[in-house]
C-alpha cells in the first residue's frame, strides 16, 4: 500500500499534472463526459502534502474551464446562430428562442455562473450564449469570474479534506476521492432525476393531447431556454 501510495503521489506531484489538469478542464468544458471536478478535487488533497502547488491548481482548472467555455461559445456563436435564424418567426420554437435571447440578455451573467457548477448544464448554456450572440466580452467577464470561483471551490475542497488527514495520507486519499466520486454520483442522479421528470410530463401531455408536447423534442441545446429565461 506504501508503494502503490508513493507512487501515486509521484505521478499527481510531477509537473505534468498541472497539463492534464487544464486538458480535462479544457475538454469538460464542451464534451461534458470528463470529471474534471473529481480531478481537481483530487489535486486538491495532495496539495495539502506540498506538491502539487495549490495556488497553480487553481489557476490551471480555472484558466482550462474558461478556454473550454470559450470552445463551447464559439462552436454556438458559428454554429447555433444558423439553427436560430432557421426557426421559422412565428411558432412555439420561435417564442422559446425569443425566451432564451431574453433571459440571457437580463440576467446572463448569474445564468452563466451558476451554470459552472452543474456538469452538461454548463455546456448547454455557453452554446446557447453563443447562439444567441451574447456579447463576448461581457461572456469573458462573466465566465473568468465563474472560472476562478469554480476553481477555488474545487481544489479547496479536495485541499481540506486532505489537511484533515494530514497524517494519514492513505485515509486523505480515500477521502479525496470519495468524496469527488460522490459529487459526480449526486450530480448523475440529479440529471438523471430530471430527465425522468420531463419526460413524465412529456408523457402527460400526450396522453391529454397537447400538441406542445412534441414542440421541444429534438430542438437541440441552442432552442433550450437557459435556467432562469422562463
Amino acid at each position: 500500500m506504501d508503494a502503490a501510495l508513493e507512487l501515486l503521489h509521484d505521478t499527481i506531484s510531477s509537473p505534468w499534472v498541472y497539463l492534464a489538469l487544464f486538458a480535462i478542464a479544457v475538454v469538460d468544458g464542451f464534451f461534458p463526459v470528463v470529471p474534471s471536478e473529481t480531478a481537481v478535487i483530487t489535486a486538491g488533497v495532495f496539495a495539502a502534502t506540498g506538491q502539487p502547488d495549490l495556488p497553480l491548481v487553481i489557476g490551471v482548472a480555472a484558466l482550462g474551464a474558461l478556454v473550454g467555455d470559450h470552445v463551447s461559445y464559439a462552436i454556438g456563436r458559428h454554429g447555433g446562430a444558423r439553427l436560430l435564424d432557421r426557426v421559422p418567426r412565428d411558432g412555439r420554437r420561435r417564442a422559446a428562442v425569443d425566451r432564451a435571447r431574453r433571459g440571457i440578455a437580463v440576467r446572463g451573467g448569474l445564468i452563466l455562473t451558476v451554470a459552472r457548477y452543474v456538469p452538461g448544464g454548463r455546456t448547454a448554456v455557453t452554446l446557447t450564449m453563443g447562439a444567441t450572440r451574447f456579447p463576448r466580452r461581457r461572456f469573458l467577464a462573466f465566465d473568468a469570474l465563474a472560472a476562478a470561483t469554480w476553481g477555488t471551490y474545487s481544489a479547496s475542497v479536495g485541499y481540506l479534506g486532505g489537511l484533515a488527514f494530514e497524517r494519514d495520507p492513505i485515509r486523505g486519499l480515500l477521502f479525496g476521492l470519495g468524496l469527488a466520486l460522490t459529487v459526480t454520483l449526486v450530480v448523475e442522479v440529479v440529471r438523471w432525476a430530471r430527465g425522468r421528470r420531463a419526460a413524465r410530463v412529456r408523457a402527460a401531455r400526450v396522453l391529454k393531447g397537447d400538441p406542445s408536447s412534441t414542440a421541444g423534442v429534438n430542438r437541440g441545446p441552442f432552442l433550450t431556454p437557459p435556467p432562469g429565461a422562463r
